[in-house]
């Protein structure tokens, strides 16, 4: 017998609740989704299943043989799709996760230019800013922006740094005055990344060591770009990544403080389960991510 036919029917079965549900998912007659997963069983040498007229469930081998057949089903449709692929242009759906000031500020452009090359590729952009597991939501690709580190069941793709700077308009530099070590800032206003709770002291790196500085929050935000916007008018420091403050350093309208003492770079990742590793559309998308963005991005050209 054909131990894919089985093992597709079988796992379609469990994820029904029974075989007539599964044979009409599958377009068969349920007869030979029957036989499909009585060979299969025949072939093994157990029972997976526990049949009564009201309900079809797993046994206990059966689940775990369940479980590993949805992993090894999932290897082999990516190996079919890549051949595919490989045969001509990627298509199909991609899904992709990202931070929200990120996805919209630099990732939407790249997007953008992604489906031009690839217009049978049909993107879903998710924004949020907590941490997703790609495996367990279904997404092909997420980008995370965090510290270097390791996650052991997924890939990952380093593709820039993320830098972060403490910044402020001129005007209210000129104001206020230019702090001139870190424990000035508790004479300033602060506009802090993140909630009340955890926004009165800063984490600033001076000679790769870490400080903990105390600072006067004027405001709290969850999101980076309306604290930015705060800054633009001269309402205080803020310490934002240059990927969102970085075309107004270039232009003048912000300027960088305390530059000696500089957080610790963030790193933007790619991540996407080790399934993913055969599809060509995950890689082209990550391939254009590196060459466009690389170990100098355009946001920090000029500081």
């Amino acid at each position: 017998m054909n131990l894919l036919d089985g093992m597709r029917a079988f796992t379609r079965v469990v994820d029904s609740g029974g075989f007539a549900a599964a044979a009409r998912d599958m377009g068969l007659a349920r007869s030979v989704v029957h036989k499909q997963v009585l060979k299969l069983e025949q072939a093994l040498g157990t029972q997976l299943l526990r049949r009564s007229t009201r309900q079809v469930s797993p046994t206990e081998t059966g689940q775990a043989f369940y479980n590993r057949c949805v992993q090894i089903l999932v290897e082999v449709d990516a190996a079919i799709a890549q051949v595919s692929e490989l045969q001509g242009e990627p298509r199909g759906d991609l899904r992709i996760n990202a931070p929200m000031s990120f996805g919209t500020l630099q990732l939407a452009p790249l997007i953008g230019e992604y489906m031009a090359q690839y217009p049978d590729v049909h993107v879903e952009l998710a924004l949020n800013d907590r941490f997703v597991d790609p495996t367990e939501e279904g997404f092909d690709i997420s980008i995370r922006i965090s510290a270097p580190r390791t996650f052991t069941s997924l890939i990952t793709r380093e593709i820039c740094p993320a830098r972060l700077v403490l910044c402020a308009s001129s005007a209210y530099l000129a104001d206020r005055g230019e702090p001139a070590a870190p424990e000035d800032l508790l004479q300033h206003r602060c506009l802090h990344y993140g909630y009340q709770e955890s926004g009165l002291r800063w984490l600033l790196t001076r000679a790769d060591k870490d400080i903990s500085v105390a600072i006067n929050c004027a405001m709290w935000s969850n999101n980076g770009e309306a604290l930015a916007q705060a800054a633009l008018r001269h309402q205080g420091i803020a310490l934002l990544p240059t990927f969102i403050v970085g075309a107004w350093l270039q232009s003048g309208q912000l300027r960088t403080v305390l530059t000696d003492h500089a957080p610790a770079p963030l790193q933007v990742t790619a991540l996407y389960p080790r399934h993913r590793h055969l599809s060509s559309k995950v890689r082209l998308f990550i391939d254009l991510l590196e060459s466009q963005l690389g170990q100098n991005p355009h946001w920090d050209l000029v500081d």
